[in-house]
């Protein structure tokens, strides 16, 4: 069930944020990427994630870079988020919700440096897939051709992803990222975060059980494995 749950994480994220839409002819849509490419930097993921067993980071690391995602902005790539890659700029990698992903973004540097035009959105959601195949999940058919971001100034505001717990008011959530999400009970919290992505209630109950893939440290989400 677990891993299930966090085979429908992935392909939500990873798949509906792939690559940017068409707005002119200065906007690339997505990438050439040799299957020669793939398969090495495949490879490589394969074997750091049965090295270090980081499989469960490697999914958050691609849901927080693909969930800053914002159906409701039509304006030019990469205004409305996404999986692009920008995750590994500060100041995006040191918002709150992003504790502890800037080692999964350094595990992954070698593959980058190795495989150089496979971009690091595209690492990033491989890595996922992977890690959760390898951990006996289904095979996830992936679409690659990610554009990265290629700046600090292209990261999605603080604020897109959910909160695991209440503020000090007793809210979740707040006024911070494209939209509100700010609401005194989970439920209407999680709707106002996973709605901008133009996802339902059922993609929020998938995506809230691949949190089970693996388990909660004090250091990143500020629960420990007692609340795992």
């Amino acid at each position: 069930m677990k891993i299930a749950a966090a085979a429908l994480l992935l392909a939500a994220s990873a798949n509906a944020f792939t690559a940017p839409r068409v707005h002119n002819s200065r906007t690339a849509t997505s990438l050439s990427v040799a299957q020669a490419d793939l398969d090495g930097a495949q490879g490589m993921i394969d074997d750091i994630l049965k090295t270090k067993n980081c499989g469960p980071v490697f999914v958050r690391l691609a849901w927080h870079d693909s969930g800053t995602h914002d159906c409701n902005i039509k304006e030019e790539w990469p205004a409305s988020g996404g999986a692009i890659g920008s995750i590994r700029f500060d100041p995006e990698i040191n918002h709150g919700a992003n504790a502890g992903l800037a080692g999964a973004v350094k595990i992954l540097e070698p593959v980058k440096e190795k495989y150089p035009e496979v971009s690091y959105a595209d690492i990033f959601q491989m890595a996922s897939a992977r890690g959760i195949e390898l951990a006996g999940g289904p095979k996830i058919d992936m679409k690659y051709g990610r554009v990265d971001a290629t700046g600090p100034e292209m990261c999605s505001p603080e604020g897109n992803l959910p909160d695991a717990e209440a503020g000090p008011e007793g809210k979740f959530g707040g006024a911070g990222g494209t939209a509100s999400t700010e609401d005194e009970s989970a439920a209407g919290h999680l709707r106002k975060v996973f709605h901008r992505m133009g996802l339902d209630d059922e993609a929020i109950v998938a995506l809230s059980g691949a949190h089970t893939f693996g388990r909660a440290y004090a250091d990143r989400s500020g629960l420990g494995a007692e609340k795992t």
